[in-house]
């Protein structure tokens, strides 16, 4: 790794910082006049939007009809977004309204409960799911102003998993939290293999290549909690990065903060009634062969209004192999990046590297370096 980036590359004793004794919670955003150092972050990352993300909106009601005309187009118009910065919103998704405004509803009322209660499900170091507070657990600096509920999904078993978190976590009164959460995680894995069809449409591929590569996908639900800031030129909600997973299909409320950086300038992503967001992260990048590539994205906070969102984020089964189809490689047969599994790429970024703008780069560096060394 090139010395500019080595600074980057932290070892797992800096990233996962020991555990603090206590959590923040409501009464700490309540009191916070000014921003606390920890959560400054660069002028850099803090550039203030210009003008809105001219970002395709396409109608999936042709796709899930078996309209091939309707189907078709949609699938041009997930191209147009994944050659320009990988964001688009869809409508006609399928997903029943009643399911998003629950686990929305669902989501509020966990962030309002006591720090003692949602200290049951406090994130510990190597778990992925869990409560966290700006991420206190793992960094000391450039600290998100947020609070997040993580939930891994999957249906690779017979249990309802997250049912059973919920119950196992915070007892029997949260079975009807763990089924309203169950069953959006359902509705958005089944509109993330939709998604995953007309991605390979789009790419001129079979069509059920990647449908059937996350058919038995591991997913994580993150329930974001981005309280007022009254120094919103201080700090961030989430700070600039692009996801590293495959797939992130997002659920926002009227309040935006979403800003994606393309054409050298930080764009907003205005909420739309009744659509959902979609971004392809890093892994996909890999899965097409380098020709769609993910968006550097962050969350601003607001003034005045608390806002909250919930991002499905698709990942591989852990032990799969990321390798694109043959017909993604060229004449040549050229590979942009090594065979790797969500595994490697998740424990990377958990314990060597904060998701920024070059992680798939410093990833493949690092991989490589580390098969070098123990062959």
């Amino acid at each position: 790794m090139d010395s500019n980036n080595s600074s980057l590359l932290l070892s797992s004793s800096s990233v996962l910082l020991h555990h603090q004794k206590h959590q923040l919670d409501s009464s700490f955003w309540e009191k916070q006049i000014r921003v606390p150092k920890q959560f400054i972050w660069p002028k850099g990352d803090l550039v203030e939007v210009q003008e809105e993300l001219n970002e395709p909106l396409v109608d999936l009601e042709g796709f899930f009809k078996g309209d091939e005309m309707g189907t078709q187009q949609a699938a041009r118009r997930i191209r147009e977004a994944c050659l320009k910065h990988g964001f688009f919103q869809v409508i006609n998704h399928g997903v029943d309204s009643r399911v998003l405004s629950a686990a929305y509803d669902q989501t509020a009322k966990f962030f309002k409960l006591p720090p003692t209660l949602k200290s049951r499900v406090k994130k510990i170091p190597e778990a992925t799911s869990g409560y966290a507070s700006s991420h206190t657990d793992r960094f000391s600096s450039k600290l998100p102003w947020k609070e997040t509920l993580s939930i891994d999904f999957h249906e690779n078993s017979q249990e309802p998993v997250v049912v059973n978190y919920f119950k196992s976590h915070l007892g029997e009164d949260f079975e009807q939290t763990g089924l309203i959460f169950q069953k959006y995680s359902e509705a958005m894995k089944c509109l993330s293999l939709g998604i995953m069809e007309l991605l390979a449409i789009s790419l001129g591929v079979d069509r059920f290549f990647y449908r059937n590569f996350f058919e038995d996908c591991c997913a994580l639900v993150r329930c974001n909690f981005y309280p007022v800031c009254k120094e919103t030129g201080l700090t961030l909600g989430t700070g600039p990065h692009r996801d590293p997973t495959s797939l992130t299909i997002l659920y926002q409320d009227e309040v935006g903060g979403l800003d994606v950086f393309t054409n050298n300038k930080w764009m907003s992503v205005r909420p739309r009634p009744g659509a959902l967001v979609i971004n392809i992260g890093e892994t996909f990048t890999a899965l097409s062969n380098g020709i769609y590539k993910s968006c550097l994205h962050r969350a601003v906070v607001n003034t005045d209004k608390e806002r909250i969102s919930l991002a499905f984020f698709v990942n591989p089964r852990d032990d799969k192999v990321v390798i694109p189809p043959s017909d993604l490689l060229g004449n040549q047969g050229t590979r942009m990046y090594p065979d790797f599994t969500w595994s490697d790429l998740l424990r990377f970024t958990q314990f060597h590297y904060r998701a920024d703008s070059d992680t798939l780069k410093n990833f493949t560096k690092w991989f490589l370096s580390s098969k070098s060394l123990n062959p």
